[in-house]
């Protein structure tokens, strides 16, 4: 994957089987001076190809496309089995349970609503082209609520994670963001970066929306 910085914008690839949509992210993005958009098509199968050839830092798909629909294109570019993973945010239209839990076993960092707005736009790309992960906050309680019962393949549920990275899983469960937790929990912006690079690592995890399905499954926050 290509580095970026000041000097090397952070380079999107997307996919959405409707132009005007297209155009519109399009213009979204290159409005801003840290991002470029790599290329558009519109069709999955043309999304892995031209994906696998540039290797974009943030792909942003539709579902619904023909030929190869979003989720299955994630799944080819960034799923468990894939030895160099894409980062891929999903933006649709259709909110449902049921996509949004494929999407992100599937490997997506993102799942965002296009009707959400282009400030969530822009920071859902931000997120995924630094590792973390954005949810639409209208719908993440409930896919999280809709996890419990179903852990993650592979994870294991005895840990090893120290009592401040638990605080710090704990604190992204509830939806907060790395300066928040920074504050709650008086620690430095780096050191939260810090623990949360080690909790995916002991955890074998792949961003914030993992580790807070985690949580809830094996180690929610004590009562009282």
């Amino acid at each position: 994957m290509t580095g970026f910085g000041a000097d090397q914008p952070i380079r999107v690839l997307l996919a959405d089987d409707q132009a005007m949509v297209r155009a519109g992210f399009r213009m979204i993005i290159e409005s801003q001076p840290d991002m470029v958009v790599v290329g558009d098509v519109d069709n999955g199968r043309a999304a892995v190809d031209l994906a696998e050839r540039l290797r974009p830092d943030v792909c942003l798909f539709d579902i619904r496309m023909p030929v190869l629909d979003g989720l299955a294109a994630t799944r080819l570019l960034a799923g468990p089995d894939v030895e160099r993973p894409l980062r891929v945010v999903i933006a649709t239209t259709f909110d449902s349970d049921e996509h949004v839990e494929i999407a992100l076993r599937n490997g997506a960092v993102g799942f965002i609503l296009k009707d959400s707005g282009p400030q969530l736009l822009l920071e859902a790309v931000r997120a995924a082209a630094v590792g973390d992960a954005l949810i639409s906050p209208s719908i993440t309680v409930r896919y999280l609520d809709r996890f419990i019962g179903h852990p993650l393949p592979s994870t294991p549920t005895d840990h090893s994670l120290s009592e401040r990275e638990l605080d710090v899983a704990r604190a992204v469960a509830r939806g907060l963001g790395n300066q928040e937790i920074a504050t709650e929990l008086f620690i430095s912006l780096s050191t939260v970066k810090t623990h949360l690079a080690s909790i995916q690592a002991k955890l074998h995890l792949r961003n914030r929306v993992e580790i807070a399905i985690w949580v809830i499954e094996h180690a929610p926050e004590p009562a009282g």
